[in-house]
């Protein structure tokens, strides 16, 4: 009976010690755990920080191989200021003379040709022009010199514009048009004379009203 409890005290004994000791090495391998949990937080920390100043780099040393860029986005942008300046002087140049044109005093004159209703001259000043460096009277639709010629036209006659029919455009003489031109109903049909003055564009320099239209046939 005795031995029976001997045993008994020595197991129970055994059993605390092992548990103690099995504690003891899961709180050691907990205690590493968190040192290690620690150490990559910290460090990794640092790598991710440190992260953004590499990628930062490339981005100076591409700044640092373009030293043109600058001159150049420059450069651009003093041409682009330059034609802006140039269409806005045009522009003020153009409101300017349409501005002249509307108080435009004229004075009939006689003329021998029987289509002629009447004919009269004016003080109309150049249009104004978008055109630079020496002039080539230009025809063709479309273009920049042909635009003008009928702006002069509407202007000489006092057609309103998106109601002028342009019938025929011919030579008049050195730098000078003759442009056939009439309303969209063909109520009023005018020949309009022409000069281009150089960095001024096309001035009108006499109308005719005509009883017929003498360049339709060209349509027919």
């Amino acid at each position: 009976m005795v031995n029976s409890n001997k045993y008994s005290r020595v197991n129970k004994f055994e059993k605390r010690r092992k548990n103690t000791k099995l504690l003891s090495i899961m709180l050691v391998i907990g205690a590493l755990l968190v040192i290690v949990l620690i150490g990559t937080f910290i460090f990794g920390g640092n790598d991710e920080a440190e992260e953004p100043n590499d990628k930062t780099n490339p981005t100076n040393e591409e700044q640092a191989d373009k030293p043109g860029d600058s001159s150049a986005d420059d450069e651009s942008n003093t041409e682009e200021q330059n034609q802006s300046d140039d269409e806005e002087s045009a522009a003020d140049d153009s409101n300017e003379n349409d501005s002249d044109n509307q108080n435009v005093e004229t004075e009939q004159v006689e003329t021998d040709d029987e289509n002629v209703v009447k004919a009269y001259t004016g003080n109309w000043q150049p249009i104004g022009t978008e055109q630079q460096g020496p002039h080539t009277t230009n025809y063709n639709e479309g273009t920049q010199d042909r635009a003008e010629m009928e702006e002069a036209a509407r202007v000489a006659t006092g057609l309103e514009e998106g109601n002028m029919t342009t019938w025929w455009l011919e030579r008049g003489g050195e730098q000078q048009v003759i442009a056939t031109v009439s309303d969209n109903d063909e109520t009023k049909t005018y020949r309009v004379y022409l000069t281009w003055v150089d960095n001024e564009g096309w001035q009108p320099t006499k109308v005719e009203e005509l009883k017929e239209n003498d360049q339709k046939h060209r349509f027919q």
